[in-house]
């Protein structure tokens, strides 16, 4: 974890800083042994692509902070980047996963998975698998456009007309399958991508059905071509969206929607969560979960949690993709606004352990620096900040996804 001066200035917001027991509210599995260098390494501190990943991402600060924070664990001496790859790749990878992950390192009591992330079902653990490494079973995240693909695929058959019926068709097993996780214990909520694929600016009300029809002919055409099923229409991905709000509202579970920070893909001005004030407001009951701190419109994020009952926002995959400084500020921007009780931390782990540790020790960090400064000018009282601590890393999430845990300190080991 983070290392803590012998004489802290504020003993109990250490303890709860370093130690309370943490719900990592959005993750994703760790690759399979066989598949460990899948995917290229510098993925852990960027979100890049291509040259922009391999040349670029060791240049930047939060590189060369993740360094020294690897090699302490590795037990490596003048470490380099190319030597902590080394270093990682002669151990066997249970042992790497037991440094990085297990719970008495981490303080993961439990982790709620996306399983839809591109890649983790030819690649990725089971679930399950992930539980020897929290305190609790894990739970999952259903990714709501990667079921409507799914859903699509054997009503484009060859040579089949797409009409009426085939969206007839579409929207009762869409509703269904979602339905169907709605109810299911193991699955604890939902999340949507829309933000990748056409943007959060989700239009509030449906669309024609020949509009939506059009987009499934479009979908069905590249089908045909490239036997790829790929929602990126917008008029079709806001009409799988409204449907998943609808089912989520009834069932009581919340949506959690990728905003700001990601790759290339993305259209930058189009991922602020201000689009999405529309869609907050035309389902109330439903619970929007603005993922990775909304970076970098923080701000705008933090309003809307404050405006709206219904928004909350998780200050995750800042750790470790923003520099130190940066990171401070994204949670002094949080907390300008935003009410503590609304506040969700996460890892957005995937891929490698070393996420999840770093996600874990820089959140901790980031917290101690900013609510000690804040009890040194006097803002909060030292039990405010601890208590901001505790609900922000574990009760906020416990309640709004219904967890019913009790916080479980005897795994986390004191070093």
């Amino acid at each position: 974890m983070f290392n803590p001066s012998d004489h802290p200035v504020y003993p109990e917001l250490q303890e709860a800083c370093q130690y309370y027991p943490a719900i990592d509210n959005h993750a994703h599995p760790l690759l399979k042994e066989e598949h460990r260098d899948r995917f290229d390494f510098e993925g852990l501190i960027s979100e890049a692509q291509g040259s922009a990943l391999a040349v670029d991402a060791v240049h930047t600060l939060a590189c060369r902070r993740a360094v020294p924070q690897l090699a302490a664990v590795l037990n490596l001496q003048n470490a380099t980047w190319e030597s902590i790859k080394a270093a990682r790749a002669k151990l066997p990878y249970s042992d790497l996963c037991n440094l990085f992950m297990h719970p008495s390192v981490t303080g993961i009591q439990c982790m709620l998975l996306d399983d839809g992330l591109g890649g983790v079902e030819e690649f990725a653990e089971g679930l399950s698998w992930h539980d020897k490494f929290a305190g609790s079973p894990t739970r999952r995240i259903v990714r709501v456009e990667i079921v409507a693909e799914g859903v699509l695929h054997p009503l484009l058959k060859p040579h089949q007309a797409i009409n009426a019926s085939t969206l007839n068709s579409f929207n009762v097993a869409l509703k269904a399958s979602l339905t169907e996780s709605g109810n299911d214990d193991n699955v604890v909520g939902f999340k949507s991508i829309a933000c990748y694929r056409t943007g959060l600016d989700v239009a509030p009300s449906a669309e024609s059905d020949e509009s939506i029809l059009t987009c499934l002919r479009e979908v069905y055409t590249t089908y045909q071509q490239t036997g790829k099923i790929r929602l990126a229409h917008k008029t079709l991905n806001d009409h799988v969206v409204r449907m998943a709000l609808e089912v989520a509202g009834k069932c009581g579970k919340p949506v959690q929607f990728h905003t700001g920070l990601g790759d290339n893909d993305i259209t930058l001005n189009r991922s602020s969560p201000s689009c999405l004030q529309p869609a907050i407001k035309a389902y109330p009951d439903t619970l929007f979960v603005l993922l990775h701190s909304s970076y970098p419109f923080t701000r705008e994020a933090g309003y809307l949690t404050a405006v709206y009952p219904n928004v909350f926002l998780d200050f995750g995959e800042v750790f470790p993709f923003v520099s130190g400084a940066g990171q401070r500020s994204i949670i002094q921007q949080v907390l300008e606004l935003c009410p503590t009780n609304k506040i969700l931390w996460s890892t957005d782990g995937h891929w490698w352990p070393e996420s999840f540790y770093l996600g874990v020790v820089q959140a901790r960090q980031a917290l101690y620096d900013v609510l000690s400064e804040y009890v040194a000018r006097g803002e909060l009282t030292e039990r405010d900040a601890v208590i901001t601590v505790q609900n922000s890393l574990f009760h906020n999430a416990n309640k709004l996804y219904n967890l019913r845990l009790e916080p479980d300190l005897s795994f986390f080991a004191r070093k």
